[in-house]
């Protein structure tokens, strides 16, 4: 059964709720021009998820197929709110697995991680489900993957100039306009994208 209720602030890591943005420089292509939204973070490691790369050549009406949540056919009709929702790429881990960054007014018992007051995750069917239905969160992402790093990695990659972090805004998280977000991530904490890929490139 679904609780819909305010979930209760889980003891965060020092990145949880946090943006990171990738340098230009950033030696992975997998994460080149990526804005990551890290959902826990400690001494076990870190676990994030893309926020602005699309899952190529599958909409979210294939996919709720795909996991037999609809039935194929073009008389199925998705809610307005659900017909509209883009498939991401969150990251190279488990890509075969979806995970849904949510607004905090749907939460599943013993399924939901509140990363902080206005965001969550749930990877489960369930969710998937209430959205198809239009009973899900009022904001929502769905992304195939994670991005996910072993204990000290992140520490080390931010060291490196690998990433910038700073903190997320919920609104940028569920912007369905991919184009602009890597710009708008850097723009929030002041950098000029321009000025900072001239600059990347000398020590």
């Amino acid at each position: 059964m679904v609780k819909r209720a305010k979930p209760k602030a889980a003891e965060r890591g020092y990145l949880d709720g946090q943006f990171l943005i990738a340098m230009p420089g950033m030696q992975d292509s997998r994460f080149s021009r990526s804005v990551v939204y890290i959902c826990a973070h400690s001494s076990d490691g870190a676990m994030g998820i893309m926020i602005n790369q699309p899952a190529p050549q599958i909409s979210f009406r294939d996919l709720l197929v795909q996991l037999g949540i609809i039935p194929e056919g073009p008389e199925i009709r998705l809610p307005e709110s659900a017909g509209g929702m883009r498939v991401h790429r969150g990251g190279p881990v488990e890509t075969g697995r979806g995970f849904v960054l949510h607004s905090a007014d749907y939460f599943i018992e013993n399924s939901t991680l509140p990363i902080d007051e206005d965001v969550c995750l749930t990877a489960t069917l369930e969710i998937l489900k209430a959205i198809a239905l239009g009973n899900g969160p009022r904001s929502a992402m769905l992304a195939l993957g994670y991005a996910g790093w072993a204990p000290g990695q992140l520490e080390s990659e931010i060291q490196a100039n690998g990433w910038l972090s700073c903190k997320a805004a919920p609104a940028l998280i569920f912007d369905p306009d991919l184009e602009q977000k890597y710009d708008r991530a850097l723009a929030a904490i002041g950098i000029d994208p321009g000025r900072l890929s001239s600059e990347a490139g000398h020590a």
